[in-house]
């Protein structure tokens, strides 16, 4: 009895741990960067949990595979596809990605929260030797891909006066006690990613929720999970 009562216990202390994965069935998740790495396992992951997955990166036939995969493993109970790929290269012009958001938005109706993942690293060197077209690449995709996936995304959560949340993928390389010595292009635009987050929160007024991840196990190398130095969040 007394070890069914332990183990019983060590259960409900893994549930409550688990609690904010577990509240995530039937929300929709648009997750960039999906075709792998991070972003692969961030999309099994919410499927486990019962979401619809949107799987959105530049390499069609990895992200259909990986579809694939997450409809055979965990089927949706309506019948439908549980995870669809969505081709997308957030370094590409405003309008390419907002008919991609569109596509990503028409595939269940809605999207319920948008994990901003996609990322390069760039080039490992002196801020003396970095090319101009090096550090505009590393810009292109880390910043302003991930302003222009949020602030579509965010425009028609805004339009269908719905609840939504935003998750952008950070580094400790961004903040003022990360140490990534020869990435400066890198580094730099992951401050602006925590900048970016910052301002995002401004739009809780209409139901956005925003915060940054700055320590998960990753390809590229570890980043911190939670807020980080004043990364916070606000929620309506």
């Amino acid at each position: 009895m007394a070890e069914d009562l332990v183990v019983k216990m060590n259960l409900i202390a893994a549930e409550q741990v688990l609690e904010p994965w577990q509240k995530l069935e039937d929300k929709v998740v648009l997750v960039t960067g999906a075709s792998s790495g991070i972003g692969r396992d961030f999309c099994i992951d919410l499927a486990k949990a019962g979401s619809y997955v949107v799987a959105a990166a530049r390499r069609l036939d990895r992200l259909t595979s990986l579809c694939h995969e997450i409809n055979r493993l965990w089927p949706s109970p309506a019948g439908n596809s549980r995870a669809v790929p969505v081709e997308l290269d957030v370094a590409s012009d405003a309008s390419t990605i907002d008919k991609a958001v569109q596509k990503a938005w028409d595939a269940f109706g809605r999207i319920d929260s948008l994990i901003n993942n996609a990322g390069v690293r760039g080039s490992v060197k002196s801020p003396l030797e970095f090319s101009e077209e090096e550090w505009d690449q590393v810009f292109k995709t880390n910043v302003t891909g991930c302003w222009l996936v949020s602030k579509y995304v965010c425009k028609r959560m805004c339009d269908a006066q719905m609840k939504g949340s935003i998750i952008n993928v950070s580094s400790v390389a961004g903040l003022n006690r990360g140490q990534l010595p020869g990435a400066v292009a890198y580094a730099s635009s992951k401050a602006g990613v925590n900048m970016l987050t910052k301002f995002l929160m401004a739009l809780s007024s209409k139901l956005l929720y925003s915060n940054s991840a700055n320590y998960i196990d990753g390809v590229m190398h570890k980043f911190e999970a939670g807020h980080g130095d004043g990364i916070g969040s606000a929620q309506n």
